[in-house]
């Protein structure tokens, strides 16, 4: 059990694939990650669009490991030599690839005789990775150093990184997430908030606050925003609105 505040758990997402560079396909993991998360309280603090280039996935693996995160990782982790997940993330983590005894008997039980020589290449994995159940088609995908590692048809990989949060983070649910709250502001320019949004910052330093400029109006409007726990986003409101009243931006 995780019992972390949501501003010390972080999450990244790696996305892997040719296709989603050339265009081909485009991305539907994020999205589904990103609701999944807020369903326990819980956001996505980046992402990264990786094609199936070796040398630039390990070190894209090398970089995630290094950041203590939450790492899901989307794809790559089939049969065919442009599979190479398992493979790049071995080597980044300085351990060989060995096969594992439950994923092996899985295979076997499946497809028999047909599970070599090719599938059974699906269950060579970095030496300690745990299962992770594919309620789709049985074909598990694996964690290991908190990367999870699932197949890249988001019909599989949406229920498999439900059951990765479910066993991270059994006691989380949306309230324990961030609260955001958002000010419009008509006839402001963004330029002119750079004292309130500095003086915020120093004040609130665990909070992200932002400022959105709209240019589909014909007057200028901005939208600043407030997010984290909330009793502070709730006292950050409060000091942002005397900012604005002394600098004339709010009459009241």
């Amino acid at each position: 059990m995780d019992v972390r505040g949501s501003h010390t758990i972080e999450i990244g997402a790696v996305i892997i694939g040719d296709e989603l560079l050339s265009g081909k396909r485009r991305d539907r993991h994020q999205a589904h990650l990103t609701a999944a998360l807020a369903e326990r309280g819980l956001e996505l603090a980046w992402i990264r669009i990786v094609g199936d280039n070796a040398r630039l996935l390990t070190q894209t693996f090398r970089e995630t490991l290094v950041s203590g995160a939450e790492v899901f990782s989307f794809g790559g982790i089939g049969a065919t030599p442009d599979d190479r997940t398992r493979a790049c993330l071995a080597e980044a983590l300085a351990q060989p690839l060995a096969p594992h005894p439950e994923f092996m008997a899985i295979l076997e039980e499946r497809f028999g005789a047909d599970a070599w020589p090719h599938r059974v290449r699906m269950a060579e994995l970095p030496e300690g990775a745990s299962l992770i159940p594919n309620p789709v088609n049985g074909i598990p995908g694996f964690s290991c150093a908190q990367h999870h590692c699932v197949p890249g048809f988001p019909a599989m990989a949406e229920p498999m990184a439900r059951w990765v949060l479910e066993q991270r983070f059994p006691d989380r649910d949306a309230a324990a997430g961030a609260v955001e709250e958002v000010l419009r502001l008509e006839n402001v320019t963004e330029s002119r908030l750079v004292p309130v949004l500095e003086a915020m910052e120093a004040a609130f330093p665990d909070l992200r606050i932002s400022c959105l400029p709209r240019m589909d109006r014909q007057a200028p409007q901005v939208e600043l925003g407030l997010r984290g726990a909330r009793a502070r986003v709730t006292e950050a409101q409060a000091a942002l609105r005397q900012h604005l009243i002394a600098g004339g931006f709010l009459a009241y």
